[in-house]
């Protein structure tokens, strides 16, 4: 058995994956990309990967793309401390909250991230290499020529992509209240609670926190999570880009 995860230690997709693997206790080996010289969008990579984006798994040569994807796969794959539900209808109310938060949150996470993080680094470039830039990115060229280069998304996108993650957040609220907890499939921890856990750490990281000061039940959730080993093992040092940048 030989697991390979090309990743980046700061990519909320990475984040999501490597904290199932540690979850369910699965030995992998980690291959960073090197992102300062954009890997993922080297040749050897987009044979792998033709989105040009991480994470990728490389089980025993068979290679396996897109994070959601990648956790479901593990669980599939090595059903030993199943993270999936074996009632049907359960298991279909947990992808229901991955497909949500991939619709949902997922997107919503670059907006200030690039804003915060991102936008100032790509001053530097001309617009000639700004648009090979974005080409070179075969599913974020439209993300990168929808921002402003050097300044980031405008205000109205900037609040529309804070409103559906405080979208995110009610609807975990809610979620919470109507299984009784502790997560957000009721008693039992499944992938959909680690498939939101990146993006809401990137949120504290971004100084988004206030957007959840009022909801207890997903407080109480987040600090449950926090404590578990496979979110300690995730987030280790200069994996935040407060931390990395």
């Amino acid at each position: 058995m030989s697991l390979l995860l090309y990743n980046f230690a700061h990519s909320t997709c990475s984040q999501k994956v490597r904290m199932v693997l540690w979850e369910k206790g699965l030995e992998f080996e980690n291959y960073y990309i090197d992102h300062k010289i954009r890997e993922q969008t080297s040749e050897w990579y987009l044979k792998l990967n033709p989105n040009g984006v991480v994470p990728t798994l490389d089980h025993n040569g068979s290679i396996i793309i897109d994070s959601s994807v990648i956790i479901e796969y593990l669980d599939e794959v090595f059903p030993e401390n199943s993270l999936t539900p074996e009632d049907p209808v359960e298991r279909a109310h947990m992808r229901k909250w991955l497909r949500y938060f991939e619709e949902v949150p997922t997107p919503s996470i670059r907006v200030p991230t690039f804003n915060q993080y991102l936008a100032k680094k790509l001053a530097k470039y001309s617009d000639e290499e700004y648009l090979e830039l974005a080409n070179n990115h075969p599913v974020r060229k439209q993300f990168y020529l929808n921002m402003t280069k050097g300044e980031g998304f405008d205000d109205r996108q900037t609040e529309e992509a804070v409103d559906r993650l405080r979208q995110t957040i009610v609807r975990m609220e809610k979620g919470l209240t109507e299984s009784g907890g502790p997560w957000l499939m009721g008693k039992k921890l499944t992938l959909a609670d680690y498939c939101v856990v990146a993006i809401l750490d990137r949120m504290e990281d971004l100084g988004l926190a206030g957007v959840w000061k009022e909801n207890k039940l997903f407080i109480d959730w987040f600090d449950r999570i926090k404590q578990r080993d496979a979110f300690k093992l995730t987030f280790f040092k200069n994996t935040r880009l407060s931390e990395f940048m």
